[in-house]
Parts: C-alpha cells; structure tokens; sequence
C-alpha cells in the first residue's frame, strides 16, 4: 500500500481529476471547470491522501482577506472535508488536519470552518469552537410602483446579466476587484472564489442596476428576495437595488452583513447541518459583533 499526503498539485492534471472525481462523489461538484476558466489559484490548496494513486479523502485550505472597516484579517478557510465511505474511519482527516497544522501554525490571524452536525465533536479536538453567525433580515418592502424607492423618482430596474463566456466572466471578475467594502465583514483580494459561484450554479443570479452602477446578486423566491452580494465602486444604497427588483416583497434577507443596519434585524442564522468554528484569539470581535460571513466566501 502507497500512501502520502500530496497538496499544491492543481497543474497535476491525474491527481486533480481523481481529487475531482472525489468531490463529484461526495458533494456532486466538479472544480475542473473552475479551473479551466483559469479561477482556480494558489489561494486555494488542497491537502489529500493519495492511496495507491487515488485521492480518498480532502481537506482544503483557503487563504483568506476578511474586512471590517477597522480592520484586516488574514486568516485560513478550511472546507471540501471528503473521505470515500470505505476509506472513514482510519484517521486519514486527522492526519490532513495535523499536517496544516505544521504548515500553517503562526502564518495566521486565525482559521475558520463549516462543518456538518455528524462531527460536532471532531472539529474541537483540534482547538475549533462553535460560533454563531447572523443574518440581516427586512420583514417587508413597500414599492408602491415597481422599481421605485421611496427616497427616490427616477425608475430603477435590475437587468439580468449574462454569465456564459469568459468574456462574461472576466469583466464580472474585475467589476469585484474594483468594488469598495459594501459590508461590515467581507471578503477581499480573491474575486476567483466569488467566481466559483457566479460562473456556475449560480450564474442565473447576476443583475445589474443601470441608474446606481451596481451589481447585484439575488434569487427571488415567490414573495422573498435573498440579496447575496452587492457590488460597485462606491457605497451603495440598498434601498434602491431592492427597489430596483420592482416587486414588494415580504421579506427581504441578506447573505452579507450591511454597512449600517437601517430597516434590518439582524437575528440568528444556521444553515441546515452546518455549524460554524472558528479558532484562534483574531475572532474575539467577530463574536462580539452580529456579523455573517459572506455566501461567496465559503469554500
């Protein structure tokens, strides 16, 4: 039996396709297109146990740029936590999980992880505490006419923006590079890993409003709008890009945490089977402060 940890091996295309092939089985996503399309950098690390010359189990790590107004954190994302079924249970995660540890140990602020409720009791093991995150929730909007915001007469409209080509894609891209802070909490300097989102399953939600210069991605849902990101070059006036999707809604939640939180609440959010850990003195003040990780920030 051949085993070693292999990582850094995204040029490798035999170990990247069986790393592939691991994460199609697992999760039913596919990276190879992701880097195809030339978004896959060395931000993003894989750390795997190649057996006998496949990939059976994963744990990535995610160099990560988080901003506050006050503050930068430069801090370790780890996600795609895969095992094959008949490979659990034979200490393969531990072992990945101890080598980051040697590698990464003091070369950053903290890390941070979502896991599922089945290793509840893996992650603290490893110095990882659960924390919560919160959400920012309008309960209703009130456009009298479509598209209108009150604050404001000239008619507004989010225009559904393509995302098939590179083109598409790449002026996407730098539209994110240039975008000033829009949230309390936000990602910054890796526009590739927004891009894993919006260049596949999530390419349907770009828009854009014409009269703020503002991108936008959202899902509408009946009577409920999910506001996922906002991007532009100056603050942005979230009254107006809700306005500018010319329905009233019912609610209106955000997948980001707002500069100010005029006319939102924010309570507490958990998606289903995940929890969020954090490790590592840099989060005090994000426990402090009702904040969300951004949607297009996990990995």
């Amino acid at each position: 039996m051949d085993l070693k940890i292999v990582k850094s091996y995204r040029e490798n295309e035999t170990i990247r396709h069986s790393f592939n092939k691991l994460a199609m089985e697992i999760f039913g996503i596919d990276f190879e297109s992701w880097y195809q399309h030339g978004f896959w950098t060395e931000r993003y690390n894989p750390y795997s146990v190649l057996l006998d010359g496949e990939i059976v189990a994963n744990v990535s790590v995610n160099r990560m740029t988080m901003h506050t107004p006050e503050k930068e954190y430069h801090v370790m994302q780890l996600g795609t936590v895969m095992t094959y079924e008949q490979y659990r249970n034979r200490g393969y995660i531990r072992m990945l999980m101890e080598e980051i540890e040697k590698d990464y140990a003091g070369k950053a602020d903290g890390f941070y992880l979502f896991g599922n409720d089945s290793v509840l009791q893996f992650y603290p093991k490893f110095g990882f505490e659960p924390a919560e995150e919160f959400q920012a929730v309008k309960a209703k909007t009130e456009n009298s006419k479509a598209g209108k915001s009150e604050s404001c007469e000239k008619l507004l409209t989010a225009e559904k923006v393509p995302m098939e080509t590179q083109e598409d894609w790449n002026r996407f891209m730098q539209y994110i590079e240039k975008s000033v802070l829009n949230s309390c909490f936000e990602m910054v300097d890796n526009a590739q890993l927004a891009m894993f989102y919006l260049s596949s399953f999530m390419k349907d939600n770009v828009y854009y409003v014409a009269e703020e210069d503002v991108f936008a991605v959202a899902e509408m849902e009946d009577s409920s709008l999910l506001l996922t990101a906002v991007y532009a070059d100056h603050v942005v006036d979230l009254k107006k890009v809700i306005a500018a999707f010319g329905r009233e809604f019912q609610e209106v939640r955000l997948g980001f945490t707002p500069l100010t939180d005029d006319d939102f609440d924010m309570i507490p959010y958990k998606e289903d089977d995940c929890t969020l850990f954090l490790k590592g003195d840099c989060w005090n003040e994000y426990r402090q402060a009702k904040l969300r990780f951004p949607e297009l920030s996990h990995a």
